[in-house]
This record gives structure tokens, C-alpha cells and sequence, in this order.
């Protein structure tokens, strides 16, 4: 049989109220048990769970209603009484929190006059409302509260994009922000791995990886399920997209997505295209993509945190361990490439001239593919320095008393060479330079300075000096050999952006990046067991105790709005 107590008045948060369930299905008697507030959306919950009665028609939002079933009528008074006696040791635990408890937007704000973000864990009917009011008032908003419709997610998202501001979710389940966990979120260590997540349980495990390989987060942003369908258009992900590559704490990028839809995939990933820092991507459910340029695709959300640890320990650092040595130098800022073959030459001078922003020379008169400031692309090959001499493939003479040369320039930082082996080439060129390049450091040394030298190979193991072991030659003299050269072109230009301190490229952007750069303040709209740890990890917080205007009669509560 199903009894049904109506407790007026008496708004709780879900959470308590959930806790309060558990309890007491615990009962003697007490087969089943249901406490929700009563909200059309719970009423709906309690039809569909054949737990209705008539007198929950009598109940409003601001309500409690408890549904029991028992053989035992008499058990209804017990469960009464200890739903009171719970609902008191709330109040009576709410009174000795440390965290300012506020009853409007009013309150909350001249408690917290400088907040800048909402979160937002009410009835999902009402979330777009307060999300409104928030945004209003200057504030990013995340909303966890489920069952907002698409129309009005997207009209909130249009709004914080015209605000420059963020929202996210509905439905946004986990987020981090300058170590501040919102809403269901791990202890993560701080570091230089972002992340944006579409999926609340996606960042939780790849961040939770992360930390536990021994590396950290700068944020974790969650966008909402349905950010990336074709409805939305991914209006919050272009955003945390901006944020991210402006965020100095930010050097690598997470993107974690369930499929989205195929337009906005697209525009996403042309996004990527225009960021300077790597971005792992992961659509789970899609077999990854072929890796380019800056984005490396990924299968699983184990890989997405792997490749994101091995590219947050960067790849200057990484390659060029003395890299400050040059920094500190305050003098050696040039690149000098030795070419033997001129389409190199010319592909390393094209891609130097793009990403140094230098303008495209078009005079290549004595093989001099770059010319600019201490930067120096030269091909060797060229008929200005074989008149009457072998080529260099052949015979490396010419290029070697150059590098001599250029090294004693003190502007000098790179020395970028290519090796092209096979037939008709040298029977071991590498051979040939590495007495000199260790020459070279020897000296850098004793006067405690450096240059870098970074070399391609073009050529195959079947060829007659074998390609691992022009690789292995040059490695062991302290030479970094990179695969192709354009990725060695591509790493001396990340050396010259560290050495001259602009190394961060960023997408240009109106977004307020206060966010990630100011203290967070935070209106925490709903449970408030989302508020402590917050406060916990840093955050100041004012609890704002929403119950629905009006006892939730929406026309009553929009007559109301309008007298304000």
C-alpha cells in the first residue's frame, strides 16, 4: 500500500534528499521508499516509477514529497519523525559551515562582488533561468542540472559568446579551473596539459591518468554533451579553444568529444589548424584520424593522456637540454642551413619565412634561399659553388670550412644541415663531419657556450651507407636527427620563438580570460556539497540557498521579475 506525506515549504537540495531515501529504505516495514521535491519533472519520476498518488497532486516544487510503501500505516508517523529529525541536523550543520549562505542573486552578489562564476546544480526546468541571471551579472556559468531543452542551451551560449563569456553544460558533469574542482572531479596535480572535454567522465579519466603518471593539469573545461551537434555548433568548445591557447599555463591541449556532428567536427579541426601547441584529439567512437601538424589523433582516453604527457615535456627542453645557455646569451638568435640539395633548402627557407612571420624572399641569386636579419638558408648545390668543383654531395669541403666559419659568428644558434645519401654520393658523408662538429662543441664548452645542430638524412637502409648508421653517427656526436626536414626546419624555429621569448603562439581572441587568470569566486546555485570542496582547494565561495519564486507557479514568479 502507498502512503504519501506532503511536507510544504520545506525546499532540500537533491543530494539531501537522496541520502535521506537511502536511509530510510532501511526501515523495518518500509518496502520502498521515494523523497523528492515536487517538481513536475520528479512527478514524473514518481508516475513512471508507479509510486503516484492523488495527493501528490496537492505538492509544489518548494515541497517535499514523501511516498512510502508498507503494509504498516503505522510506520508512516516513524518516517515522518525522522525525516524531521534529518531535516534538523541539516539545519543544524548548515548554521556551523564556515561558508556564507545567501538567499537571492542579490545577497550572493554584495557578498561576493567580484564573482566570477556560477554553478549551477538546481532543477534542470529552472537551470536556464538562474544560468540567465548569472550571465547577466558578468558571470561564466557551469551548469550541471540535466533536462535543459537544446533551444535554451543554445540561446545561452549565443548570449555568453556576445559577453564574452562561457557557459558550460547543461549536463556539464566535471570541470577544473586553476586546481578548483567543479562539480565531480578528482585531486589532479596543477601542470601544462588543458583540457576540454565533452564528456564529464572522459576528463576524470584522463586527467586522473595524467596526475598519476606524474603530470598535471593547467584546467579542465567541460562543454556539455550536446555543445558539439549540429544545433549548438560547438559554441562553447571555440571558446575554451580561445581560452586555452591564450592561457600561458596552457602548453598542450586534451579534446575529448563523443562524434560530433560532421560540420562542426570540421570547423573544430580547422581550429586546431590556426593553435601553436599540440592538441591530442580523441572522438571516441571514431577510429582516429592520420596525425598533422599540431594535432595527434587518438584511439582511447589512455592514449589521449599519454601522447599529452610526452608532448607537455617540450620538445625544446626535451631535445636541446642547454637550450638556456643561448637564451642567456642574449646574442645568438640565427638560424644557418648548409644545404646540399636546393629543394631543401627551399623547403626549410619556405617554412622558417612562415613561422618566424618573415616575408617570402623571391631572389635566390647565389643559392641564398633566406636571407634575413642573422637567419641564413643557403644551397650549396647551387652553380655559384660547383663551377669547377664537385658537388657537395660528393665532396662536403665547401660546406664544411662554412660551417667552421658561420660557428665563430656570434649570433649563431642553429646549425641546420641535410644529409642525402645513395648512389653517387659521398661513400660516407656523415663521416666527414663529425670530427669537425665535435671540434666544434669542444670549444663551445671550454668557453661554456652552445649551438644546436639538427640534421635530416634522406635516404634508405638499402642504401650503401645505410641510413640507420649515418643516424647513429650523427646522434652519438650530439647531432638531433629528425625525420624528414621539414620537421627539422619546423624544430629550429621553436628554438628561435624559446630563445626570443615568443614562443607561444595564440588564436586572437575576445574571450574574458579572467576565468583561468583571477582568483575564482564562485555563486554555487543548488547543492551544496559542491561548495566545500571548491572552498577546499582555494576557491572563495558563497552558498546561494535557491528555492523556486513564487513556490515554483511561473507565472506568479514572471509577474514578480517584472516588479523588480
Amino acid at each position: 500500500m502507498l502512503f504519501t506525506v506532503i511536507k510544504k515549504n520545506s525546499y532540500q537540495d537533491s543530494i539531501n534528499l537522496m541520502l535521506l531515501t537511502k536511509l530510510l529504505s532501511s526501515m523495518d516495514h518500509v518496502n520502498r521508499i521515494s523523497i523528492m521535491m515536487g517538481t513536475p519533472a520528479n512527478k514524473d519520476i514518481f508516475a513512471n516509477s508507479n509510486f503516484y498518488t492523488e495527493k501528490l497532486d496537492e505538492a509544489g516544487p518548494n515541497d517535499i514529497c514523501i511516498v512510502i510503501d508498507s503494509e504498516e500505516e503505522s510506520i508512516v508517523p516513524k518516517v515522518v519523525e525522522e525525516v524531521d529529525k534529518f531535516l534538523k541536523d541539516q539545519s543544524v550543520q548548515s548554521k556551523r559551515d564556515k561558508i556564507p549562505v545567501s538567499m537571492s542573486w542579490d545577497s550572493s552578489m554584495s557578498k561576493l562582488p567580484e564573482a566570477n562564476l556560477a554553478l549551477i546544480s538546481i532543477s534542470g526546468e529552472y537551470a536556464a533561468e538562474e544560468a540567465n541571471k548569472g550571465l547577466d551579472r558578468g558571470l561564466n556559468v557551469f551548469i550541471f542540472s540535466d533536462n535543459v531543452s537544446i533551444e535554451e542551451e543554445k540561446k545561452l551560449k549565443e548570449k555568453a559568446r556576445d559577453k564574452n563569456l562561457l557557459v558550460m553544460g547543461p549536463d556539464c558533469g566535471t570541470g577544473i579551473i586553476q586546481g578548483v574542482p567543479l562539480a565531480f572531479a578528482n585531486v589532479i596535480d596543477k601542470g601544462n596539459i588543458g583540457i576540454i572535454g565533452a564528456s564529464g567522465t572522459g576528463i576524470q579519466e584522463v586527467s586522473s591518468i595524467i596526475s598519476r603518471k606524474g603530470a598535471g593539469i593547467s584546467h579542465a573545461i567541460g562543454i556539455g554533451g550536446r555543445d558539439l551537434s549540429s544545433e549548438i555548433g560547438g559554441i562553447t568548445a571555440i571558446s575554451a579553444l580561445e581560452l586555452l591557447s591564450n592561457d600561458i599555463d596552457t602548453e598542450v591541449i586534451v579534446f575529448i568529444s563523443k562524434p560530433p556532428a560532421e560540420e562542426v567536427r570540421d570547423k573544430i579541426i580547422d581550429i586546431f589548424k590556426t593553435i601553436d601547441k599540440p592538441i591530442v584529439a580523441i572522438f571516441i567512437g571514431e577510429k582516429p584520424l592520420k596525425s598533422e601538424e599540431n594535432i595527434y589523433y587518438v584511439w582511447t582516453l589512455e592514449e589521449a593522456a599519454i601522447k599529452a604527457i610526452e608532448l607537455s615535456k617540450r620538445l625544446v627542453q626535451r631535445l636541446v637540454p642547454n637550450i638556456d645557455i643561448l637564451v642567456k646569451s642574449n646574442k645568438q638568435k640565427g638560424i644557418k642551413g648548409l644545404y646540399s640539395g636546393g629543394t631543401l633548402a627551399a623547403e626549410a627557407a619556405m617554412i622558417i619565412e612562415d613561422r618566424l612571420n618573415i616575408q617570402h624572399q623571391k631572389n635566390h641569386d647565389k643559392g641564398i634561399m633566406l636571407k634575413y636579419n642573422e637567419h641564413l638558408i643557403v644551397d650549396l648545390g647551387d652553380d655559384e659553388y660547383t663551377k669547377g668543383k664537385p658537388h657537395p654531395m660528393m665532396d662536403p669541403t665547401i660546406r664544411l670550412e662554412m660551417m667552421k666559419n658561420i660557428c665563430k659568428e656570434e649570433d649563431t644558434a642553429v646549425v641546420l644541415l641535410d644529409f642525402v645519401i645513395g648512389y653517387g654520393g659521398h661513400e660516407d658523408i656523415v663521416g666527414e663531419f663529425i670530427p669537425v662538429i665535435k671540434e666544434i662543441k669542444k670549444g663551445l664548452e671550454e668557453k661554456q657556450g652552445e649551438i644546436v645542430f639538427i640534421a635530416s638524412v634522406t635516404g634508405t637502409m638499402g642504401d650503401p651507407q645505410i641510413y640507420h648508421d649515418q643516424v647513429s653517427k650523427l646522434e652519438s656526436s650530439g647531432v638531433i636527427v629528425m625525420e624528414s626536414n621539414a620537421q627539422g626546419a619546423i624544430l629550429v624555429t621553436e628554438i628561435i620563438k624559446y630563445i626570443n621569448g615568443n614562443d607561444k603562439t595564440t588564436m586572437s581572441t575576445k574571450q574574458n580570460t579572467s576565468l583561468l587568470t583571477e582568483e575564482l569566486k564562485v555563486i554555487n546555485i543548488g547543492l551544496k556539497h559542491f561548495a566545500e570542496p571548491m572552498v577546499k582547494y582555494g576557491a572563495e565561495v558563497v552558498h546561494y540557498k535557491w528555492k523556486p519564486i513564487a513556490g515554483g507557479n511561473k507565472y506568479l514568479a514572471s509577474i514578480l521579475s517584472k516588479l523588480k
